[in-house]
């Protein structure tokens, strides 16, 4: 049987991944699956860049405001969902395409990863509440050096600092018995073509500062505020970028010049880390549309060939 055909967008944060979206799924009759971790929450809007409703231009998107705040959603979650919506799409003759920065999301379901199913959904609730509790009492450099021992390879990928991963790698070792890096890969259920999106550091990170700019004037700070006095009901949506580093601001402990600050050198430390898991993990065609706008037809030409 003819496997079904994907399209996958990938890059880092403020490159421009939903306006080649929207292109190409009108040229090619396509609908979005969302690959960000954050965009699944209802109402944080702002801090997660999620595409408004008048920048669809009419194109369906999936995935995309299906959480509350107090929900945890698992990669396993994502892969499985992603699966289906790619098998639906194409029932429908239309072209499925999956747009996100969230680079295990994109690899778990590329690679087909086994990421534990059923097991992990027995088992994930006691094995996070006891890192979480490991957490309180060796902090988060000594559970990222716990992980480095036992995946030296995960924790090279993984910031000290952002606990959601590594405990969510620790889960994987104990749940399947592998490694995070090298999750046993099985055959992928469609082809897949990956379209990268990049450019020169200095315009990148310009791009970045001026989007945080942006979301302030949106009004961030109370969306951000909103999140925060439900915090302790939220602890995986509190952990996003543009949100976490305006609680200090808020318990008085530091200064909304210098919160914003840390929002955009946070952020473009996180474009750095998903430049470089994309580089390192997944076969990708890479482009750079700001400074070459004309490599669109390039990108076009490609997905027609890829379709035939």
């Amino acid at each position: 049987m003819k496997k079904k055909k994907v399209i996958i967008i990938v890059g880092p944060t403020a490159i421009g991944k939903t306006a080649l979206s929207i292109e190409i799924a009108h040229k090619f009759a396509g609908e979005v699956i969302s690959g960000d971790s954050m965009q699944i929450y209802r109402h944080l809007d702002i801090g997660t860049a999620k595409i408004m409703p008048s920048e669809m231009q009419g194109v369906r998107h999936h995935l995309i405001d299906i959480c509350d705040i107090n929900q945890r959603y698992t990669v396993y979650d994502f892969q499985q969902e992603a699966n289906r919506l790619i098998t639906a799409i194409t029932h429908q003759q239309k072209l499925p395409l999956i747009v996100g920065g969230t680079g295990f999301y994109i690899k778990a379901l590329v690679d087909n990863l086994n990421l534990g199913g059923d097991k992990e959904r027995q088992d994930t609730t006691n094995i996070r509440q006891d890192y979480l509790q490991k957490l309180t009492q060796i902090g988060a450099k000594g559970l990222w050096q716990l992980l480095q021992q036992r995946d030296a390879v995960a924790a090279a990928q993984i910031a000290p600092q952002n606990t959601r991963r590594v405990i969510r790698a620790l889960e994987v070792l104990d749940l399947t018995g592998q490694q995070f890096s090298q999750q046993q890969q099985q055959h992928a259920n469609f082809d897949y073509l990956i379209i990268g999106l990049a450019t020169e550091r200095t315009l990148l990170y310009q791009r970045i500062n001026q989007r945080v700019d942006e979301m302030l004037n949106r009004g961030l700070i109370n969306e951000a505020h909103w999140l925060y006095e439900q915090r302790n009901q939220a602890p995986q949506a509190s952990q996003g970028i543009g949100y976490k580093e305006l609680f200090p601001y808020f318990a008085g402990e530091m200064s909304q010049i210098d919160a914003v600050e840390l929002i955009k050198r946070n952020s473009r430390r996180f474009a750095k880390r998903q430049l470089t898991y994309f580089r390192h993990q997944l076969t990708i065609h890479w482009f750079d549309l700001i400074q070459y706008p004309q490599q669109l037809q390039q990108i076009t030409a490609l997905v027609e060939k890829f379709k035939e």
